[in-house]
């Protein structure tokens, strides 16, 4: 079997769906920590969007990581085009 190579083209786009479905995950929690009357539910639910603010902040690093590196790339293309 041979390895696939590192393609990295939509990088960006997939974190950034990551980061829209955690957002509208956290958005949906806050409604159900607002409705229920069960503390431990609520308490669950805090705990959970607490760690989903965790993962926000490294997904929002990542991403800018991975833009960085596709302009990079690009501007790589760029000159080895102009060197042509």
């Amino acid at each position: 079997m041979n390895p696939h190579p590192d393609d990295r083209r939509d990088n960006v786009d997939r974190i950034q769906h990551n980061i829209d479905m955690t957002i509208h995950n956290m958005e949906l929690a806050e409604e159900l920590i607002e409705k229920t009357s069960d503390p431990k539910a609520r308490e669950e639910l805090e705990d959970k969007n607490e760690r989903r603010r965790h993962a926000l902040e490294g997904m929002r690093r990542e991403i800018r990581d991975e833009a960085e590196h596709q302009r990079q790339s690009d501007a790589n293309r760029f000159w080895s085009k102009e060197k042509q």
